[in-house]
Order: structure tokens, then C-alpha cells, then sequence
């Protein structure tokens, strides 16, 4: 049994993804713009709560029409995008961006896709803005929601559960996940589902207590109206990327789009604005369009030489196609799979998903290979692939704080920074499994984009400080008998990277780093810390290495991905950039003048301002702009080995070649 229609909710999903492909597309011109999915979730709990309740209490539910009525909704445009997305990327990737859209296809067949980019996300994982079906994450979330919801609101129906209060409080708990682990763990209150299902169940609770209608009121409906819009209009120019999200802040998005169904169509907003004509003609093809905006906007960010900042032109026709392919697959693909209900097209339907998902497993596992897949071409791609810098590490714990160590000496030595300093983490395992290092044990506390300099903030590096400043207090300790602090310095403190970061001085007063004297703050606090710890303990300050486009792998790349492309042979080495090369001299400054010993990777890797950007036979020496690659820093990075290495390295460090 279906609800009665209603435009004004059509227009409400025309606001949900218009709000979404205009934030994908131009994130500046609307920054609270991601928040259209949970509007969207709302919607979606709302609806289908109203469905199962009205036909349980008609007494004509039936889980196998339910799932079948999912089926034609879902599949038909899911299989068609995911199949040209397919057919794109054979003609469009590389091997290893080929075989993991393999990958993210398995995870949107299978409705898995947000715990698949769950298990992804990591400092080096992949770029959103190039993975083509990142945006399928939403729809995991509510087709496991379609698994769980049913069963729960059958069994409290039959145990005659009061409902309202049974589905309250789980989304209760739904939403403490939420909140206690927005900041601690990000990543999973983002993707998981037991941390998002409570935005459905706020509308399912709006359509439990909608069973019995209450009596009309024309002045509820109209403030219900304006409320609701206010709160999402609030959501939408408020809420920003670098917030902690979903938690507290998800509930103005979702309260405003409960507040707008609760109004009912007569709310002067929802009869004026969302039941619009135009409102309501892209909410019906808000599914296949926000099924389309997202591949083809990965697609042309892929194309362009500055995947994060395309060509706005490009991306205003990405959205015109978007529109035009979501109402083809409207007028076209779904309707006629909705007119169609025997069980044949559910069968054909179900068999087109699972050879989907078999198509993707294939090629993740390399079957085929897309058009560009030459040997060196490969090369290429396996640099950007190696990226397992902890392989072989035992995890432990600090306190709360997760560290990897290896060796059993009795000698700690603590690592304390970013990925620039983990990037050696596969040297010090080499060390550790030849028996350089019997005496030692290397302990390994770093976070992505975390200076171990006290006072230096990103609003977007939740967790940051108070993993720092722990680490930081146990190195003082007497546990600890040396101290290696690194850092992708010139990250922090040369060109766009200062953008996002700030020095917060004892008075909660901020310094910007671009504009203002949060650089030299930040310099004077590292000079500190280090002087701090010399007092107590052997200091090594991991100066940074070489960076910029000209490092990157696919810099090696000649050609268009429309055409043909091939990788070709470079010179070894790539010039050093004059800012790069101050800081540099600088930091290595700072450390002598603390009673810290420099490790000055630059000095043996570059050399009249030429550095090493290939390894001895000609591979990429780096993963990306700016990480060596393990395979480098396991075979090539001597120069490390005073942090841990028991007996003087007899060779000398390789000078650049």
C-alpha cells in the first residue's frame, strides 16, 4: 500500500540533490551543500515507514513484495550508470584506477559501498574527487537500512511494541554513535551505518506518529513550512566540509526536512515553492541524476592536469549532461521497468546486478585490462600503488593513543610527526629484519597532516592536538630514550599548503600562517620542543624532502586519456625549488641551534639543485607530489639509519645520481 503522492516532497528531493550536484560541481558557490543527503535520508525514512505501517495495518504487508517494489525502484538506473561507468573507465584509466573502480562497482552492487570506503579511507588513500562511484556510499547506507527497518517494525507490530517509542529509541542510540564518535573516529561516524540511521528514523518517527493525521491547522502547516525550510537554508549556508559532520550539526538539515513533510502540501512553502512545477519535475529524476552528476564529474577531474581544481566550464557541462542523462533513464530505463511487474523483470533485474558485480570483481582482479595498460605505464601505476608503509608492524597502544613498533631492544625510540615521517617506517623494518638494530625498538606515533609542533592547528585534522600533545608528554618520559621528529614542513609552511593551518598562542588567540606570524610562531614552538626534549634525551629533527608536480609518477605520463597515452623515460632527477631549499636551511638551523642532530634528507638526495626523482632502474622514487615511495626508502634511505641502527652504517650516504 503506497501513501498518498505528494508533489511538495518531490520538491523537497529537488532541493536535496540540487543542493548536492551544485556543492560537487562548485563547492564554494554553496559549502554546506553535501548536506542534500541527509535530506534525502529523511525522505526516504519518512516514506518508506509509511509504506510498511499502512500496509501492516491493512494487513497486506509482505516482505517479498516490499523487496520487489525495492528492486524496480533501485536496480534499473544503478545498473545502467554503473555499466557505462565501466565503459568509461576501460577507456579512460590507468591499471590500478581501473581495477579499483572494480572495486568501488562490487561495493555499489552490493550496497556495500560505504563500508568499502570506510575501509579505504587513510591519509594515502586515493582522492575522492577521481573515484567515480564514491557517491553510491549513500546508498549502502539506505539499502542496509531497507534490511533492518522492515524486520524491526514487523516484529514490534506483531509484539504489539508501542512503535513510536521502540523506533525512538533506536535512533536514540543511533545518534549517541553519532556524536561520540564524530571526533575520535571520523571516518566511521561518516560511512557507518549505525551512526546514520538515525536521519532515516527521524523520518520514520514522523510517519509513525502520522497514523492517526492530526486534525488540520493552516497556521501549524505554514510555520512547519517556513521552519523547516529556515533550518535547511541554515544547514546549507552553515555547515562546512572542515566541521565535525554528521554529529550535532547533521540534526539542522534533518529536523528542517522533517519540520517540511510535517507541514503537509498546504504549507504556504510547500505549496508555493516546493510543489513548483520545476521543483517538482527534478525531484522526480533527482535518483538518476544524483546517480550521473558524480561519475561524470570524477571523470572530467581525472581528464584535467589539476584533478582538484578543473575547468568550471567543464564541470557546467558535466551538469548539463547529468540533467539530460537522468531524464533519459527517468523516461526511458525507470518507468518502464515500474510498468513492468511480473517476475521475470524482477529476475532479470536481479541477474543484471549480480553480472555486474562479477564484471567488477573480474577486473579488480585484472580481467581485462583497460586500454592503457603498457609495461611502462604499469610502472608507473605500481609507484602509486605502494603505499603500505606500516607492512609488517605490530600495533600497540600508548595510553589511548594507537602506535605501530617494531624490534624488541630494550633502547625506545619514539617517531613522532605526519606521513613524511612514516614514510620511513619501511626502512626501520628493513633495519629490523637484517638485525641492525638489536639494542632498539622503534616505536611509530604519527597522523596525516600533524606536525608534532605544539600550537599548530587545521580546523579538518580532528584529533590532532591531543594525539600530539600525548605523544609529546610521553617522549619527555623516561620510557623513551630518543626522539625522531619529521614532518612534511613544506606542507606546513611554503605556498597553498599554509592555507588551512594556524598557530593558537596560551591565549587561544590565533595566528594565520598566511598573512599573519603564525609560520614564525610555529618555527619558535618546534625550536622549543626540541630543546625541551635535548635536555633529557638524543634528538633527531627529520628534515623534509624534495616535493612538487615533478615528483609525481604520473607526471611521467605523455598523452590524453581521450587518445592515447604512454609513460615516458625521464631524466633521474627534477630541479629543487628556491622556497623548498630555504626552509630547508633554515630548519636544519633551528635543530643545531635546539641541541637536535638534523637529518638532512635533502643534502643526499639533491644535489646543484637537482633532485632524485627515480629509483636506480629508472622507477618513480615517490608515490605521489610529495611521499617516497616504501620500495625507495627501504632500499635507498641509508641516510636514516643513525635514528635506530646499533653499529655506524658503513656505507656512506649515495649522493644524488
Amino acid at each position: 500500500m503506497h501513501p498518498k503522492y505528494r508533489p511538495d516532497i518531490d520538491g523537497l528531493r529537488a532541493i536535496a540533490v540540487g543542493s548536492v550536484v551544485l556543492y560537487h560541481a562548485f563547492p564554494k558557490a554553496l559549502l554546506g551543500g553535501f548536506v542534500g543527503v541527509d535530506i534525502f535520508f529523511v525522505i526516504s525514512g519518512f516514506l518508506i515507514t509509511t509504506i510498511i505501517l499502512q500496509s501492516l495495518a491493512a494487513g497486506d504487508f509482505s516482505y517479498r513484495d516490499f523487496y520487489a517494489r525495492r528492486i524496480r525502484r533501485i536496480f534499473p538506473a544503478l545498473i545502467v550508470v554503473l555499466l557505462t561507468t565501466l565503459l568509461v573507465g576501460w577507456y579512460m584509466l590507468l591499471s590500478d584506477e581501473f581495477a579499483e573502480l572494480g572495486k568501488q562497482t562490487v561495493g555499489g552492487a552490493a550496497f556495500v559501498a560505504n563500508l568499502v570506503f570506510w575501509g579505504e579511507s587513510g591519509y594515502f588513500d586515493t582522492a575522492a574527487e577521481t573515484k567515480p562511484l564514491l557517491h553510491l556510499w549513500s546508498l549502502g547506507i539506505e539499502e542496509q537500512f531497507y534490511i533492518f527497518w522492515p524486520l524491526l517494525l514487523g516484529l514490534a507490530w506483531r509484539k504489539r511494541w508501542p512503535i513510536v517509542r521502540v523506533v525512538l529509541a533506536v535512533a536514540v542510540i543511533s545518534f549517541l554513535v553519532n556524536v561520540t564518535t564524530v571526533h575520535p573516529l571520523p571516518a566511521a561516524s561518516f560511512y557507518s551505518p549505525a551512526s546514520r540511521f538515525w536521519e532515516l528514523m527521524v523520518g520514520g518517527i514522523l510517519a509513525c506518529m502520522r497514523l492517526k493525521p492530526p486534525a488540520p491547522n493552516v497556521w501549524r502547516s505554514h510555520v512547519q513550512s517556513v521552519l523547516g525550510v529556515g533550518l535547511i537554508v541554515l544547514g546549507l549556508v552553515m555547515i562546512r566540509s572542515s566541521k565535525a559532520f554528521p554529529g550535532w550539526w547533521a540534526l539542522l538539515p534533518t529536523l528542517g526536512a522533517v519540520s517540511c513533510i510535517a507541514a503537509g502540501p498546504n504549507g504556504v512553502l510547500n505549496k508555493h515553492l516546493l510543489s513548483n512545477r520545476v521543483m517538482v519535475w527534478v525531484g522526480l529524476i533527482s535518483y538518476p541524476l544524483y546517480l550521473w552528476h558524480w561519475p561524470l564529474l570524477a571523470f572530467v577531474r581525472i581528464l584535467e592536469a589539476d584533478p582538484l581544481h578543473p575547468s568550471p566550464v567543464y564541470r557546467a557541462c558535466a551538469m548539463v549532461a547529468s540533467v539530460l542523462l537522468a531524464w533519459g533513464t527517468y523516461r526511458f530505463v525507470e518507468r518502464f521497468a515500474r510498468n513492468r511487474l511480473g517476475a521475470g523483470t524482477l529476475k532479470l533485474l536481479g541477474g543484471g546486478m549480480v553480472l555486474v558485480a562479477v564484471a567488477g570483481t573480474a577486473i579488480f582482479f585484472g580481467v581485462p585490462e583497460p586500454r592503457n595498460s603498457s609495461a611502462r605505464l604499469q610502472v608507473v601505476a605500481n609507484a602509486t600503488l605502494d603505499a603500505d608503509y606500516y607492512e609488517g608492524y605490530k600495533l600497540d597502544q600508548i595510553g589511548e593513543q594507537l602506535i605501530y613498533k617494531v624490534g624488541g631492544g630494550p633502547k625506545r625510540v619514539l617517531f613522532l610527526g605526519d606521513s613524511h615521517i612514516q614514510q620511513y617506517a619501511p626502512r626501520v623494518m628493513e633495519l629490523a629484519r637484517t638485525l641492525a638494530m638489536p639494542d632498539k625498538s622503534a616505536w611509530f606515533a604519527t597522523q596525516g597532516a600533524c606536525p608534532a609542533v605544539p600550537g599548530v592547528h587545521a580546523d579538518k585534522n580532528i584529533g590532532c592536538a591531543e594525539r600530539r600533545d600525548a605523544m609529546l608528554a610521553y617522549a619527555l618520559g623516561p620510557q623513551v630514550d630518543s626522539v625522531v621528529i619529521g614532518g612534511c614542513w613544506n606542507c606546513y609552511f611554503v605556498g597553498q599548503g599554509a592555507l588551512a593551518y594556524y598557530f593558537r598562542d596560551a591565549d587561544n588567540k590565533v595566528h594565520p600562517f598566511q598573512n599573519g606570524d603564525g609560520i614564525e610562531r610555529s618555527l619558535a614552538s618546534l625550536e622549543y620542543t626540541l630543546r625541551e626534549l635535548a635536555r633529557h634525551k638524543k634528538v633527531y629533527l627529520l628534515l623534509d624532502n624534495p616535493a612538487g608536480a615533478a615528483f609525481e609518477p604520473k607526471h611521467l605520463i605523455e598523452g590524453s586519456r581521450l587518445t592515447h597515452m604512454e609513460a615516458l623515460a625521464t631524466t633521474p632527477t627534477a630541479p629543487l625549488s628556491a622556497d623548498q631549499k630555504q626552509l630547508n636551511d633554515r630548519l636544519r638551523a633551528i635543530a643545531e641551534a635546539a641541541g637536535a642532530e638534523p637529518i638532512d634528507a635533502m643534502a643526499v638526495l639533491c644535489k646543484d639543485g637537482q633532485c632524485l626523482r627515480t629509483l636506480p632502474d629508472g622507477a618513480p622514487a615517490y608515490k605521489d607530489a610529495d611521499h617516497l615511495r616504501p620500495r625507495f626508502t627501504r632500499e635507498e634511505g641509508s641516510y636514516f639509519d643513525r635514528t635506530v641502527r646499533t653499529a655506524p652504517a658503513t656505507a656512506a650516504p649515495q649522493p644524488a645520481r
